[in-house]
């Protein structure tokens, strides 16, 4: 089964998920609110379904969404707990990861247990992927939208206010609180739905975006003071290093939404962050505001995503990744440039 972006058959979808009785669901590494928010939707209608179903993650769940964790049901990979388990699973359904390397050693039981993978996912996928089941929109909002889909079809009774919960926590992230390009009359009816069992929206912003740490605060100060600014301004980027994190004493989870600031500032179309996550991993992270597509510079670092939303993950020192990095995107957007004006 290969629906890489062509018309999704939900039915045939729901074939390989009703005739699965044990299923573990994933997303990738340092999750977002559309992973977290795609699990949990599909996990309480799992659960309803009398399947045997846990949701195992690479990473632990981030604190600004622990309110989608009130029956505990986000675990942390441990292989001296799982693997047991999982060795017994007929199914892994795996959310929004973009690349499959992306669930890190979650991928050692999957393969030594040869457990059927599908992927459920509005990131491109080549064709020949190592996916047993790859169902992918690339017109999706989010990743939750296309659960929201299947939800909507198998479901003889409106879906649960639990699974809403998180279908409208993707929704609401990956659209940016549906200001981007990307929102469209889909993502409105599942917030109306959600209004309508209940879910108080405003908390959930609250939540997410309203709930910053002191050392996140500490953190953006650093960063802030250090901004470049290529391109008469049209790009503006910076660098997080282990030292600044320790200096902040900040968690990955701080990072988040940095690149999606940054893009906010007026004249400023491509916001770029090279975050160290260690002495020699890197993690890139592209936004644009939609005159300039980053999606193919990250496939320049081994890395992809959306046209407007993208990342990589490097090795080397920061002097030459900066280096580099910064070039190749400046050289990439005066092309562009170049090319809208022909």
């Amino acid at each position: 089964m290969n629906y890489n972006n062509t018309p999704i058959d939900w039915n045939k979808v729901n074939h390989v998920i009703e005739n699965a009785n044990s299923i573990m669901l994933t997303t990738h590494e340092n999750p977002d609110g559309d992973g977290l928010g795609a699990e949990s939707g599909m996990y309480y209608h799992l659960i309803q379904q009398k399947k045997d179903v846990r949701i195992v993650n690479f990473s632990p769940l981030p604190n600004h969404y622990k309110y989608l964790n009130e029956d505990n049901i986000f675990e942390c990979y441990d292989s001296t707990f799982h693997d047991k388990w999982i060795s017994n699973l007929e199914l892994v359904i795996i959310f929004d990861v973009g690349d499959y390397i992306r669930i890190r050693t979650l991928a050692n039981p999957i393969e030594k247990f040869n457990i059927p993978t599908m992927n459920i996912d509005h990131h491109p996928h080549p064709d020949k992927n190592v996916f047993k089941f790859n169902i992918v929109d690339l017109t999706a909002a989010a990743t939750g939208c296309m659960v929201y889909d299947y939800l909507k079809l198998v479901r003889k009774k409106p879906i649960l206010k639990n699974s809403l919960l998180g279908i409208y926590t993707a929704t609401m992230t990956d659209t940016g609180c549906f200001k981007y390009s990307n929102t469209d009359e889909k993502c409105h009816q599942i917030a109306i739905e959600a209004l309508n069992v209940g879910i108080e929206t405003h908390k959930i912003y609250q939540y997410i975006y309203e709930n910053s740490t002191k050392s996140r605060i500490r953190l953006m100060g650093e960063f802030l003071s250090g901004l470049e600014y290529e391109l008469d301004g049209i790009l503006a980027w910076f660098s997080i290093t282990q030292e600044m994190m320790r200096l902040s004493n900040a968690t990955k989870s701080d990072v988040d939404g940095f690149t999606d600031m940054v893009r906010t500032i007026s004249g400023v179309e491509v916001s770029l962050m090279i975050f160290q996550q260690d002495d020699s991993n890197y993690r890139i992270n592209f936004r644009s505001k939609g005159k300039f597509s980053v999606n193919d510079i990250a496939r320049e670092f081994g890395g992809g995503g959306h046209p407007y939303a993208a990342g990589a993950l490097v090795i080397g020192n920061l002097s030459d990744i900066r280096k580099k990095v910064v070039e190749t995107t400046s050289s990439s957007i005066k092309k562009k440039m170049i090319s809208s004006r022909i």
